[in-house]
């Protein structure tokens, strides 16, 4: 098992998928280190390949070039040492909310006792108390997300994955999710790695936001988000945070523009 003060280097990776019509660049020379504890946001515009460099970070894919390393080790495959969270709610449908987050303590060998006392900790985190028994089909978006949540974080990852885990929720019900986050991780602080396309998001989370460039996905530029911890909503209307919503929206523009046809590029440009 890795360190948990260990940082995790992307090591020049690339990624390419084969096509019938040919080759797809996703990803393209990617080099960073995402440090211990620290909650670093994947930003960029649709097709970037922000998804594609979380799940090879993840191990569910691999790396055409290049390598991830994590605590000494190159990631070879999926581990217990990352967690991931999808945007869509992957609970199993036929478990109750206590037993889709136990299923991993389950897996792992725990004793019932110990199992019960993590679930019992990670539904009151979330703030399910009183839904243990509820079924998914029960709950609203965003009380999936949060026994998604829950489930990924009971087993005590060094890593948590997150692939816009709040996009198929309304504006007030992610607002919310996003405070929960934050505390939940401010309780127990590992790294987490967000992919989100929200510019809002990005910044209100993260420590750090890293801006990819149009396919294929390069780290355009790298903000330091310095506004205080902890952080409420409030922190979105500073004047601060506007200036770095105004830099991360003119790099995605920028980005955006590319995607036009060159008629197109220049016409939106004027």
């Amino acid at each position: 098992m890795a360190e948990k003060d260990c940082g995790l280097d992307i090591l020049d990776v690339s990624k390419i998928y084969k096509t019938k019509k040919g080759e797809v660049h996703a990803l393209s020379h990617i080099d960073m280190q995402v440090r211990p504890c620290e909650f670093l946001s994947l930003l960029g515009t649709s097709g970037c390949g922000k998804s594609t460099l979380l799940r090879i970070i993840c191990g569910l894919e691999k790396a055409s070039r290049g390598k991830i390393r994590y605590g000494g080790r190159t990631i070879e495959g999926p581990g217990p040492d990352r967690g991931m969270v999808f945007q869509a709610y992957t609970l199993f449908p036929w478990m109750t909310v206590a037993e889709n987050i136990s299923f991993g303590l389950k897996q792992k060998g725990l004793p019932a006792k110990e199992q019960q006392e993590i679930t019992d900790y990670y539904i009151g985190v979330v703030g399910l108390h009183g839904f243990e028994q509820q079924y998914p089909n029960a709950l609203s978006g965003g009380m999936k997300q949060r026994v998604a949540i829950a489930r990924a974080l009971a087993n005590d990852p060094d890593i948590l994955l997150l692939d816009e885990p709040f996009g198929a929720l309304d504006m007030q019900t992610r607002g919310v999710m996003q405070e929960l986050l934050l505390n939940v991780w401010q309780k127990s602080p590992k790294m987490i790695i967000m992919v989100t396309h929200d510019i809002d998001e990005a910044i209100f989370l993260a420590d750090r936001v890293a801006i990819m460039s149009a396919r294929p996905g390069e780290i355009k530029e790298i903000l330091d988000i310095n506004l205080q911890r902890p952080r409420d909503y409030h922190v979105k209307t500073s004047e601060q945070f506007m200036e770095y919503k105004a830099r991360a929206t003119e790099i995605i523009r920028e980005e955006s523009m590319k995607l036009l046809v060159p008629g197109q590029a220049s016409a939106a440009a004027s």
